[in-house]
């Protein structure tokens, strides 16, 4: 072990600087600094090199932190780069955006009394270190392969796959019905977690390693789900899932009740420069007004501070649990605490009040009773404990269910799971249909960005078996 590691008994836990709350709250830039190298050696250095390293089994990725927190230490950054990028396709995204309070940071064993490594932070240090000095480059296949793949879905799922898949040397498209490449990571995240200038770097350099992007192309529409697969010797589905949970109380279908997906993807766009008609026009723009947003998760975070930066006169996260039962990531209720947002706790909506457009949001306290077969506390209505929130603008971040999946690309065949995904066999990744493959929150719901990447990397390595198979003349079936 490096003698320069163990550090955590003499050096405190410490994040990159964040911009002060005002400030940020002005604009969509990412609100944390960059660490210097001397921090990030410092912080990497606290990492106990413990033997069962639960930061790295906690990661869904199993990416190998401890020995890339040990190479920053010891300042060998290309080694740590291509450490770090040998498990992850995109460190640079999962620095900024994954929940590292609930994954890998949340489960350091050094965290009581010393508090956690700064895994994630360190992450983008070092990819951005890599980037500034020419370390990453686009993919060179040894032996191309006539073999191809389509994609569909650019998203993280999408986008790792094909990455993976073109690294073996196959033929790689990716069809996308939006307009740009990342799916979720251009138009559902915020800038100020994720700059779009981040992702468009990640897409060029696909697209110089060979990968082909068709783009505004519906499957079904534009090209039939048949011609795909006549034109590619596999198809993977990693489209994502993007249908938001309905409120089920009175008042749900007023104007001003908006789903979350609608809200974020209007800000991103209009950030991006597209002329955005409903932003425009207010119906997807908080200036102004009083805004609740109904749901805790990180949606919900997303929408609330996009909410403060776009000048509402109030904001208010309405959600059913306590902060310490709320889905969403800790770090981002803090941040979105110290921007002016407000939190009621403990309540849940029973009416959207209004004639045609909504004015109130009205809830009711609620009290945690007996935990349920999951674990968690039921919540339960306290009687005559009703109140009304001003709400010009409600913006419904309830989570987001697969759209209907028995009539996807008019192919039935493909099977439904009882959760509404497609349905898969676990072990191959494959459909009920031969060849073709799915991958992500179109299979496994609505999830985080770094699940959806290890699906993509673990379809990549199913989709390669299962060509390289067929080409000894072997034939597999899902099961």
């Amino acid at each position: 072990m490096s003698r320069d590691m163990l550090q955590f008994v003499s050096q405190d836990k410490e994040m990159p600087q964040k911009r002060d709350a005002e400030a940020r709250a002005a604009d969509f830039d990412e609100i944390y600094g960059d660490f210097s190298m001397k921090k990030a050696e410092e912080q990497a250095s606290r990492c106990s090199q413990c033997g069962v390293p639960f930061c790295q089994v906690n990661c869904p990725l199993h990416n190998n932190i401890p020995d890339w927190l040990m190479l920053t230490a010891e300042n060998r950054l290309e080694e740590a780069y291509e450490l770090s990028s040998a498990t992850n396709t995109f460190p640079e995204i999962c620095g900024r955006i994954c929940p590292q309070d609930r994954l890998c940071e949340g489960n350091c064993v050094i965290e009581k009394g010393f508090e956690s490594v700064t895994i994630g932070a360190v992450e983008k240090y070092i990819t951005e270190t890599a980037f500034d000095e020419g370390w990453v480059k686009p993919v060179t296949v040894t032996q191309e392969k006539d073999q191809s793949v389509g994609i569909i879905g650019a998203g993280p799922a999408g986008l790792a796959a094909a990455d993976k898949l073109r690294r073996k040397g196959y033929q790689v498209t990716i069809y996308d019905r939006y307009d740009r490449v990342g799916g979720l990571l251009i138009y559902g995240i915020p800038g100020f977690k994720l700059e779009k200038e981040i992702v468009t770097r990640r897409t060029e350099l696909l697209e110089a390693s060979g990968i082909e992007f068709v783009l505004n192309c519906e499957i079904g529409k534009d090209i039939t789900f048949d011609a795909m697969r006549e034109k590619h010797d596999a198809i993977l589905i990693a489209t994502g899932v993007y249908k938001a949970r309905e409120l089920q109380l009175a008042g749900a279908g007023l104007g001003g009740v908006v789903p979350a997906l609608d809200f974020l993807t209007a800000s991103n766009r209009k950030s991006l420069g597209d002329d955005v008609p409903a932003f425009d026009d207010g119906i997807l723009n908080a200036d102004g007004k009083n805004v609740v947003v109904i749901g805790g998760g990180d949606t919900a975070m997303d929408c609330v501070r996009t909410a403060i930066r776009q000048n509402a006169k109030s904001v208010t996260c309405l959600y059913r649990r306590d902060k310490a039962n709320m889905p969403g990531s800790q770090r981002e209720v803090e941040n979105a605490e110290e921007e002016g947002v407000q939190f009621k706790w403990l309540s849940a909506p029973v009416a959207v009040l209004g004639d045609s457009t909504a004015r109130a949001v009205r809830a009711q306290r609620i009290h945690l009773g007996q935990p349920d077969e999951t674990g968690r506390q039921v919540p339960q209505a306290i009687a005559d404990s009703d109140f009304d929130i001003d709400a010009d603008l409600v913006i419904k971040a309830l989570g987001f269910d697969p759209e209907d999946l028995p009539s996807l690309f008019e192919q039935k065949a493909l099977g439904v799971s009882k959760w509404g995904t497609v349905q898969i066999d676990w072990k191959t990744m494959m459909t009920p249909m031969e060849g073709v493959f799915a991958a992500g929150d179109i299979v496994r719901g609505a999830s985080l960005v770094v699940w959806g990447i290890r699906d993509g990397r673990d379809a990549a390595d199913q989709i390669d078996a299962y060509i390289q198979a067929e080409l000894r003349g072997e034939h597999k079936q899902a099961g």
